[in-house]
């Protein structure tokens, strides 16, 4: 089961803000391989180039000036279509952001599907006539429509292993940090030894923020790509990090 409430990043996109979120569910070990960069869209009308999975932390990141304990760290993720089941639902949105009318048919889903991308923000379809292009839902404004990448605050690919989110008042937009240690797990539970490894490989940015109401003090929320597989959220790597210390430049 998932932790409730859960915690929601916010992303913006072109004229209207995304919805993310961060959670963990368990610690259980699982074969599921960590989260990496989605395949390109194939009905993207500007090429971009495609987001870094895993780029290597560099000397500056291994020696933070500072170091800050206490941190609760959570996860989102972009959810896949062909990993979700249900009934299929109608969606109508915008075919693009910022429309004045959201009652277009943009197709019908997996309820597994809309309910994760309502949660998560935006989810890769993978059937369809908007095959490749990714579903997209702005908890801000209430509608959904359809975008070319999964994007960040800054109007930016979002980048696995990189982008974060974190209140404005604790760690200002373009701070980089990393986790020096994992703390505990959900539950308290010991963080297996391989995700936290994981976790403290990746070096973060902080590019998104929170909705309001959903941030705090010394909360993180980390990107870790798409989901790999329809039991996702119980991978190790969908996890929330309690008491985490962050190495902050």
């Amino acid at each position: 089961m998932r932790p409730s409430p859960r915690v929601v990043a916010a992303m913006a996109g072109l004229c209207a803000a995304l919805a993310g979120c961060g959670g963990a569910s368990s610690q259980a070990s699982s074969s599921i391989a960590p989260p990496t960069a989605p395949p390109p869209p194939t009905t993207m009308a500007t090429p971009l180039p495609p987001p870094t999975a895993s780029p290597e932390r560099s000397v500056a990141a291994a020696r933070p000036t500072k170091f800050s304990p206490g941190w609760r760290v959570t996860v989102y993720y972009t959810a896949v279509e062909s990993f979700h089941g249900g009934s299929r639902e109608r969606v109508k949105g915008c075919l693009r952001s910022g429309c004045g009318k959201p009652t277009i048919d943009l197709g019908a889903y997996p309820k597994g599907f809309v309910d994760a991308v309502r949660t998560e923000g935006a989810g890769r379809i993978t059937s369809g006539r908007h095959k490749g292009r990714y579903l997209t839902w702005s908890r801000r404004i209430g509608h959904f429509w359809l975008d070319d990448i999964a994007r960040d605050a800054t109007n930016k690919p979002l980048r696995p292993w990189v982008t974060a989110a974190a209140d404005r008042t604790v760690l200002e937009r373009g701070s980089r940090f990393v986790i020096t240690e994992c703390g505990r797990g959900w539950g308290r539970r010991p963080v297996p030894t391989a995700t936290c490894r994981r976790f403290r490989e990746a070096r973060w940015k902080v590019v998104d923020v929170f909705a309001p109401g959903y941030g705090g003090e010394h909360h993180a929320d980390v990107y870790i790509g798409e989901e790999t597989g329809p039991d996702f959220t119980g991978s190790p790597f969908y996890t929330t990090l309690n008491d985490a210390v962050l190495g902050l430049e």
